[in-house]
């Protein structure tokens, strides 16, 4: 059974028992004896454990995790410190640069914005090395559909960024009127200039979170 420390287990216990999770996880387990798997097996549950259920102020959804060393810890768009800032997440920076004047900082570790109640989750949780999207399909998808509907239940409003067609196919989940939906290109170098640059979704976020009565994200990442 999955721990996570927080009020997380109380939401997630029922799901942990439900037969495709059980598949999956025969399924990671295979995976983690036959195959080099990103994340860490200990880190796959990282963004539930940084931010807690009640405290998630903000949802950013990716795809899944980074396949190369050194880089996944089970956050999305977040990378280990030491490890190069990934093409997606420095286009990130550069609207934060542009938006609000933050410096780019020299790492791409994106835990102090998890802490302040950012959730960084990813469409699936784990991948095989230089393989990506090798664990679509296998059922984190529907964890993470159910995940997005528990959110979407909860009272105290939250703010979706929903950036590229994979996070905004999760939009179906978000039916509660009290959260906020923002839409935008994905930040890959693909797609950033047809309309993620420009977008302001970080300012937007933190005047929406001001309107709710919420601390606003202190989106400056500081170098390592």
């Amino acid at each position: 059974m999955v721990k996570i420390g927080n009020s997380w287990d109380d939401f997630l216990r029922h799901e942990f028992e439900k037969p495709y999770y059980k598949a999956l996880r025969q399924f990671l387990s295979s995976e983690y004896r036959s195959q080099t798997i990103y994340p860490n097996m200990h880190d796959i549950f990282n963004a539930f454990k940084f931010t807690d259920y009640h405290d998630v102020k903000v949802v950013i959804l990716g795809q899944d995790p980074y396949h190369g060393p050194g880089q996944a810890h089970g956050l999305a768009f977040s990378v280990m410190p030491g490890a190069a800032i990934p093409p997606s997440l420095r286009n990130m920076y550069k609207e934060l640069s542009n938006e609000m004047g933050c410096f780019v900082p020299n790492n791409g570790h994106l835990v102090k914005w998890a802490k302040q109640g950012v959730f960084l989750l990813n469409a699936a949780l784990t991948v095989r090395a230089h393989q990506a999207n090798s664990h679509q399909n296998k059922g984190w998808e529907q964890f993470t559909a159910n995940v997005t509907q528990l959110l979407n239940e909860r009272k105290k409003p939250i703010v979706f960024l929903l950036w590229g067609s994979n996070a905004q196919s999760k939009q179906q989940y978000i039916t509660n009127p009290r959260h906020k939906i923002l839409i935008a290109p994905h930040p890959s170098p693909l797609s950033a200039s047809r309309g993620f640059f420009g977008c302001g979704h970080f300012n937007k976020c933190n005047e929406l979170l001001i309107e709710n009565g919420q601390q606003p994200i202190d989106w400056q990442i500081e170098n390592i």
